[in-house]
């Protein structure tokens, strides 16, 4: 204040005390594990400009019941446990805890740059059975979240694409993704050159053909099990390991199993030369080596290796981009892993914002704390 006048909030220019509000209470911090709350009365000033405008208070955000300082605090307790958890922690109300998570995420997400990653991982995450999904955008290199929205429609990432120019969206030089058509549409429709910067991601091929030899496995083991014959029982994990990840104390029974001469151990053999291809260090012998494996792959009699074999031959020129740009989902599926974790500390959410919230708030990479309380 000078000379008892107050500043108008919006251009700052001084002027004369029009009232005050009612007594207004903001939680602080606990002082000898007693509950500490300020209490004020906050001026209202004119502005010859603007009118009638509520001074803020220095110590509190707006719309918040905590001073900065509290608020800091929660933040760093939500950070390490769920929202049940904080309330019990730092006896608070659950409405107040999400509040908490709301305005810090809002406040980070206004202040982080507005660009768009040179490297972006694009995956998928359910939100709850039935096939809800929440389409998730990565940057690779920050290894953070960037954009979440409803669904996985090609519309769902079209809107993270509008909100950046063509000139900035010709900066992106890899999109790494599996092989889902509306995100392969919505990325060639508004990246330029998309063609030659889709990598489809190496663990997504892995685990298609690791799926079709689950497929062979199931069949075969019906057909023994006919025969009284139950080898192939509890061998499923075995054979979707990769060959040095087989536990040593069941590699013994691997390996008599696998020599039996069993349509299961011909599509591991198929599966595990596969892994190969992304040793190469150039496109032209990748692609050399994936055209022998696809002749053996189909004409291997095995139904489910043979369409799986297909499919990649379909995608090959988008799995043969991985050599120019080494890049897959490995971030976005290790951000998938800790959105999980969220999830399980919450009990599953049933509000979808909570949910996104929880995501950007967790994942998000953002500059969650008042500035007021780090300066």
């Amino acid at each position: 204040t000078e000379g008892g006048k107050w500043l108008c909030p919006e251009c700052k220019v001084a002027g004369s005390i029009y009232d005050h509000t009612g007594e207004q209470v903001w939680r602080h911090l606990d002082t000898c594990q007693c509950r500490t709350y300020v209490h004020a009365r906050l001026p209202r000033t004119t502005c010859k400009e603007h009118g009638v405008r509520q001074v803020a208070a220095p110590w509190a955000g707006p719309r918040s019941g905590f001073t900065l300082l509290m608020e800091v605090q929660l933040i760093d307790t939500l950070k390490e446990c769920d929202v049940t958890g904080c309330c019990r922690l730092r006896s608070i109300s659950w409405d107040q805890g999400w509040g908490v998570i709301e305005r810090a995420v809002c406040r980070g997400r206004t202040r982080k740059p507005h660009r768009i990653p040179v490297y972006i991982g694009i995956d998928e995450k359910a939100f709850a059975k039935r096939h809800n999904y929440e389409t998730l955008v990565c940057d690779i290199q920050q290894g953070t979240i960037e954009y979440v929205v409803d669904d996985r429609k090609q519309e769902s990432l079209e809107t993270y694409f509008r909100e950046f120019t063509p000139k900035e969206l010709g900066g992106v030089k890899a999109v790494a993704m599996d092989m889902w058509a509306p995100y392969i549409a919505a990325t060639t429709a508004h990246i330029p050159k998309a063609k030659e910067k889709i990598v489809f991601d190496r663990f997504h091929v892995t685990r298609m053909v690791s799926d079709a030899v689950d497929k062979v496995r199931r069949q075969e083991h019906k057909a023994l099990r006919a025969q009284r014959d139950d080898r192939l029982k509890g061998t499923k994990y075995l054979w979707l390991a990769n060959r040095e990840n087989v536990p040593e104390w069941r590699q013994e029974e691997f390996e008599t199993i696998r020599k039996g001469n069993l349509r299961t151990g011909r599509a591991w053999a198929i599966k595990e030369a596969l892994r190969q291809f992304w040793n190469y260090a150039y496109a032209g012998c990748a692609k050399k080596f994936f055209r022998r494996w696809y002749f053996w792959a189909t004409h291997s009699r095995l139904a489910p290796i043979i369409k799986v074999a297909k499919t990649l031959m379909n995608h090959l020129p988008n799995m043969l981009t991985y050599f120019k740009h080494r890049i897959s989902n490995a971030t976005s599926e290790g951000l998938n892993s800790k959105i999980q974790i969220v999830k399980q500390m919450a009990c599953d959410f049933r509000n979808r914002d909570h949910y996104k919230l929880a995501i950007y708030f967790h994942c998000g990479g953002l500059d969650l704390y008042p500035a007021e309380a780090t300066a």
